[in-house]
């Protein structure tokens, strides 16, 4: 069993135009093993994005305090590449477009960057395991010779990442706001890729704003941030709650004082 840990994690962002730092996180704490699947909710601005690039190792990400351990080690100091290849997977927001790489071309290279020289996937093997995902998510083989990312949709990008996510196999995939600008359809394809990686060998902190994603992927722990801290952890009802009563209840709730940023 897997497990990931922040610790006591204090994170500043530098505007380098202005010389100046802003601090983002302010003491995130979160335990989770693979098995399981955790949530995070929260107001905009409070930082949800920030701790997932954080734990994935982009360098515009300044941690002054805290710890990151994966399977009891600190991998702060290790680069994205690496954590990569230890089992860490980011599905971001909006996803970049790489030119002159195809699909297939990245999604093989990605795979064999986790084996040894001697252990790398057969053309063969590759093929049959693209077809079987491609098929899970009802995406064209004419997608993987498309250069990653390059004129893809919302929706299509989001059903690319998932794609990644099973071809990868990681052991802990950060998922930020996979739901973003999907429509129903598409939220039903895209969760039915994370819910075909559930298992012993397979974690995943999910980042949203709606219980809609989780209607679909039921979490096992929901985490509520605030302010750059973990405010409240509960089971899947605590999203539910918060659907019903909304942050300013839920912090009212919980008497802290914290200002809300404007969702609309």
């Amino acid at each position: 069993m897997a497990t990931l840990e922040i610790k006591d994690l204090h994170v500043e962002v530098i505007d380098e135009e202005n010389q100046t730092a802003k601090e983002i996180l302010k003491g995130v704490n979160l335990s989770m093993k693979s098995g399981e699947i955790h949530a995070i909710m929260g107001p905009n601005g409070t930082g949800k994005s920030t701790l997932s690039q954080t734990i994935m190792g982009q360098s515009a990400y300044h941690i002054t305090q805290g710890d990151i351990l994966l399977d009891g080690e600190s991998i702060i100091e290790l680069p994205v590449d690496e954590r990569a290849r230890r089992g860490l997977f980011l599905a971001m927001q909006y996803p970049a477009e790489i030119q002159g790489v195809t699909n297939a071309e990245f999604l093989r290279a990605a795979m064999n960057a986790r084996r040894t020289t001697d252990n790398q996937i057969s053309v063969m093997n590759f093929l049959k395991e693209l077809d079987k995902n491609l098929d899970l998510l009802d995406m064209s083989e004419a997608m993987t010779e498309r250069y990653l990312n390059e004129g893809f949709s919302g929706g299509e990008k989001k059903r690319n990442e998932i794609l990644q996510l099973l071809m990868i196999k990681p052991t802990f995939a950060l998922l930020d706001e996979i739901d973003s600008g999907l429509d129903i359809d598409a939220l039903k394809v895209v969760s039915k890729g994370v819910n075909a990686m559930r298992g012993a060998n397979f974690g995943s902190l999910i980042i949203t704003h709606y219980q809609r994603l989780l209607n679909y992927i039921v979490p096992d722990v929901v985490h509520i941030m605030m302010d750059g801290r973990i405010v409240k952890t509960g089971d899947a009802s605590l999203a539910l709650r918060l659907e019903k009563e909304g942050y300013a209840g839920l912090r009212d709730a919980l008497n802290l004082d914290v200002a809300l940023v404007d969702e609309n």
